[in-house]
């Protein structure tokens, strides 16, 4: 079978710039938001107790996925991440539906976190909306990632060495005022339920580290930088985990790190700020490092997951599964400067809803259905290509895999039952993308 000429014109343009300390830089930063934001709305639903436990279950998850995952990524170091191994285990409808998961996370991530850059950003200038803080947000940084892979991944890199930084300040002051008492006020007000119910954001504290395998064609030697990646990405990534829980419930409480009156009402997209301000005055020198440098947590995880995305939505258009524009370079830069115009038009519908929780759930959903079908697809891998080189392999095989197959089914049908409302859009976005795809692209793309 032939493949075009446009195919070989973009593919081999796709610049090997990217080291692994910048693939950790990336790592850390397409996650490191979950840390500053959005995981306190678990505490709503399940208190304490109930996030722990979500969280416990889902760092078990993001263990087992991101070691099964990295063989995936080191034995097929494609743009495309899940859509191609997917492609390549099962064909184009289950590669369909993996890459278009792939993509609602990606996608809807980006719009989430921009609320949380607005809160961050609104507290020093409360006269300036959220709305337009998010939007300037979205314009800024989808053009830096149209500028080029290696300045955005070096600004990532920075600014992520700043968030973790920030983060361990944070813990530094807020811990010598720790009480157990806190941690144990109101701790399983909703019981089991209240577990579920925490689950998206659990998941919210990792979600975004599969998005290493997109840029693997772009790593200088993909086979071991990006198990080297995954692994030390994740290592960090628990380590701040377990101190932004605890420290920042311990020093008052976790209703007051939700709700902005401390007490009920409305929520919160700010929960360190709110915790630290029970330590330090709103006007001290503390307290302004943390909403600044707040500021780059939030930026880095926002910047990466729309280069991340780009490169999903990219691979998608390039393989024929979508309209062919989004699967062009441009012509200066080299990046696929269409489709992260076409994610930022997304991302700015999603942001005019103004609701952070169902956003994040939706993003959550995408997530857990490409854990699932990446899972599946190492399985099916293993079985029918046998010989296919694997410069990494994931150990304890197959039950770390297992592992993870069960663990996001099992996550998937619980907050769907949880937020069926929020299903039947999530899986109304793929019915309808998958007609419009038999509909406008009868013949299998060539890959």
């Amino acid at each position: 079978m032939q493949v075009n000429s446009t195919e070989n014109a973009n593919q081999v343009h796709l610049k090997k710039v990217l080291s692994p300390l910048m693939l950790w830089g990336l790592g850390v930063g397409y996650v490191i938001s979950g840390m500053y934001f959005g995981w306190n709305l678990g505490l709503k639903e399940g208190g304490t107790l109930g996030l722990a436990i979500a969280t416990a279950v889902i760092i078990v998850l993001y263990t087992c996925f991101s070691f099964s995952y990295a063989e995936l990524a080191c034995a097929i170091p494609k743009a495309g991440g899940v859509f191609d191994y997917a492609n390549k285990a099962f064909g184009d409808h289950v590669g369909f539906i993996a890459g278009m998961a792939q993509m609602i996370e990606f996608i809807f991530a980006p719009p989430a976190i921009a609320f949380g850059i607005g809160a961050y950003f609104n507290l020093f200038f409360p006269d300036i909306p959220i709305l337009w803080i998010s939007l300037a947000a979205y314009l800024i940084f989808t053009g830096l990632n149209m500028y080029g892979v290696k300045a955005a991944a070096t600004f990532e890199l920075l600014i992520t060495i700043i968030a973790v930084a920030e983060i361990l300040i944070f813990a530094g002051v807020t811990l010598p005022h720790f009480q157990w008492a806190n941690m144990q006020h109101n701790a399983w007000p909703n019981g089991w339920f209240g577990v579920v119910a925490a689950l998206p954001f659990a998941i919210w504290f990792f979600l975004g580290i599969e998005g290493l395998a997109n840029v693997a064609e772009e790593a200088k030697n993909p086979q071991k930088d990006i198990q080297r990646g995954f692994g030390s990405a994740l290592l960090t990534l628990v380590i701040l985990c377990v101190l932004v829980f605890v420290a920042a419930i311990g020093v008052g409480g976790w209703e007051a790190i939700v709700f902005k009156n401390g007490l009920s009402g409305e929520t919160s997209d700010s929960p360190l700020p709110l915790a630290m301000g029970q330590i330090v005055l709103s006007n001290s020198l503390l307290f302004h490092l943390l909403l600044t440098v707040g500021l780059f947590g939030l930026v880095a995880s926002f910047h990466g997951l729309i280069l991340a995305a780009g490169r999903s939505t990219y691979e998608f258009g390039f393989k024929g599964f979508a309209p062919q524009f989004l699967g062009k370079l441009h012509v200066k830069f080299r990046t696929p400067a269409n489709a992260l115009l076409f994610n930022m038009g997304i991302g700015v519908l999603a942001l005019l809803t103004n609701k952070t929780a169902d956003i994040i759930t939706i993003s959550v959903m995408g997530a857990l259905t490409l854990y699932f079908i990446a899972m599946l697809s190492l399985f099916r891998l293993r079985k029918n290509e046998p010989l296919l080189p694997r410069p990494f392999s994931v150990p304890l095989y197959p039950w770390t895999p297992f592992l993870a197959l069960v663990i996001s089914g099992g996550a998937f049908i619980l907050i769907a039952y949880n937020n069926l409302n929020l299903f039947f859009i999530y899986a109304g976005i793929i019915l309808i993308c998958f007609l419009l795809f038999k509909l406008f692209v009868p013949k299998k793309p060539v890959l």
